[in-house]
């Protein structure tokens, strides 16, 4: 992983714990890189990252495509939806200050909702595009 992709984490990291939208949903600040392991639903993850060179002439950018996992147990698809909503609220073209780099954008790329093979768990990968350069 390049280190504007884990300085964008942990700048999505940051952002999402402090979000009181996101939070009231939740329980509390429950946003994890690696969740416990008896983590209360709902939740929420960190997941995969795809990099790729974005350079154009003499820039040097990178391309970060991102995706958030939000688990849930109560309300069926509802709180799945509602999570989501919460997310791409906080995030999407949030001005994040990633350590070292620049963020150029952020916006909201794919959502899907859907219930896991336990029937009781509902899982909504979020992914998001992000543009960054050095600083």
């Amino acid at each position: 992983m390049s280190t504007a992709t884990a300085a964008l984490r942990a700048a999505i990291h940051d952002a999402l714990t402090t979000d009181t939208a996101l939070a009231a949903i939740l329980g509390g600040a429950k946003v994890y890189d690696e969740p416990p392991r008896h983590a209360d639903f709902p939740y929420v993850t960190l997941g995969e990252a795809r990099v790729s060179d974005y350079s154009a002439g003499d820039e040097t950018l990178q391309e970060h495509q991102l995706t958030l996992h939000a688990w849930s147990r109560q309300g069926g698809h509802k709180e799945a939806h509602m999570i989501t909503g919460a997310l791409l609220q906080a995030l999407d073209d949030a001005p994040l200050s990633p350590d070292g780099h620049q963020l150029i954008n952020l916006r909201f790329s794919l959502a899907d909702i859907r219930r896991e093979a336990d029937g009781r768990t509902y899982h909504a990968l979020v992914r998001f595009r992000a543009v960054t350069e050095p600083a």
